[in-house]
């Protein structure tokens, strides 16, 4: 798989954001999509090895169009600057926590969690949190975990959410509106000839994460 000529796209895209450069270019998109999808199969069979549930997943099931949907935005630029895989068990689009590879010039991360669950989730994952404390403290306090996750969640209540007791201990836990987790990496990070073992340290921490959250998750499917 050639990297740098990912990048190398993605960086004149950002600098040529319109329909007429890209039709232009489209022969070199499918060739960076087509790379784009062998450093997914390498990632795929790496992680299966230790979470068996994605061995079956497939890269093209894992990956998003390039198109912006602009509707709803002030942003008209039509195409996305970053390519983005989301390998999960139960498809891109599920709920079920997953694993997030996102190379972005200067903005490259691996990540993965819950992003936006519904409210019946997201009541049921604090609920799970909140009954099982002592559990998901050893996973999200531990230092192993930390050195990639030290956040979990991107957005956060301001108070306690409705029928949690404000003074529990662990409040902040309980606050978040997403539980996701990112860990930030150079844009070299997946040029390094043992990009593989790097990813794996990283997603094998994310797992202990997504156990705890998928068994909330799967049962309530």
């Amino acid at each position: 798989m050639n990297v740098p000529v990912i990048f190398q796209f993605l960086k004149d895209l950002s600098e040529n954001n319109n329909r007429e450069w890209f039709q232009e270019h489209r022969a070199e998109y499918e060739v960076v999509r087509e790379e784009f999808e062998k450093l997914l199969a390498a990632a795929i069979t790496r992680i299966s090895m230790f979470d068996e549930s994605i061995r079956s997943v497939q890269p093209k099931d894992c990956t998003y169009r390039i198109y912006r949907d602009t509707r709803f935005s002030a942003d008209k630029t039509p195409y996305k600057t970053h390519l983005g895989g989301y390998i999960n068990a139960k498809g891109k689009k599920s709920d079920h926590c997953g694993y997030y590879i996102h190379l972005e010039p200067g903005n490259c991360m691996l990540a993965g969690g819950s992003y936006c669950p519904p409210p019946n989730i997201l009541k049921a994952l604090r609920q799970s949190i909140y009954e099982n404390i002592d559990e998901y403290v050893s996973i999200v306090e531990d230092p192993s975990f930390k050195q990639y996750f030290p956040v979990i969640g991107e957005s956060f209540l301001k108070t306690a959410p409705k029928g949690f007791p404000k003074d529990f201990k662990h409040i902040d836990y309980l606050k978040c509106k997403d539980f996701t987790c990112a860990y930030k990496v150079d844009d070299s990070f997946f040029m390094d000839a043992n990009w593989l073992d790097k990813m794996e340290e990283v997603f094998v921490q994310l797992k202990r994460f997504s156990d705890f959250t998928n068994f909330t998750i799967d049962d309530l499917e």
